[in-house]
């Protein structure tokens, strides 16, 4: 076989020309995709910063807003121990309700979980 022609210096400069080329087009392949990725990446930021916005506007609106009523006083424990001592000596349900001033539902409610929680009494 005749492979003089691999060691001629034409050969070589071509592979290298070819191999060069290979590289810079892969260079030039890499750059754009960076960029598309930045382009993409500026409009999910974009959208982000937008976003952001929405929910500090939403925040401030939601700050100067006003109080919301407070919640309805509990049973404080003193009523609480004031109502089971009325129901031991066999008071009912109603007049409980009226001496400790709490919903009659409440005081059931109350009452019905002591049972519950302490059945041998």
């Amino acid at each position: 076989m005749n492979l003089e022609w691999i060691l001629s210096p034409l050969t070589l400069y071509a592979v290298v020309a070819l191999g060069l080329m290979a590289s810079l087009a892969l260079f030039i392949s890499a750059k754009l995709e960076m960029q598309a990725v930045r382009r993409s990446m500026s409009a999910t930021i974009a959208t982000m910063k937008a976003e952001l916005e929405a929910i500090r506007e939403g925040l401030g609106n939601l700050e100067m807003a006003p109080a919301s009523a407070p919640p309805a006083e509990a049973l404080n424990l003193t009523k609480r121990t004031q109502a089971l001592r009325m129901h031991r000596r066999g008071e009912p349900t109603p007049s409980i309700s009226a001496a400790v001033r709490a919903p009659r539902n409440e005081i059931e409610l109350m009452l019905k979980v002591q049972e519950l929680t302490n059945p041998t009494r």
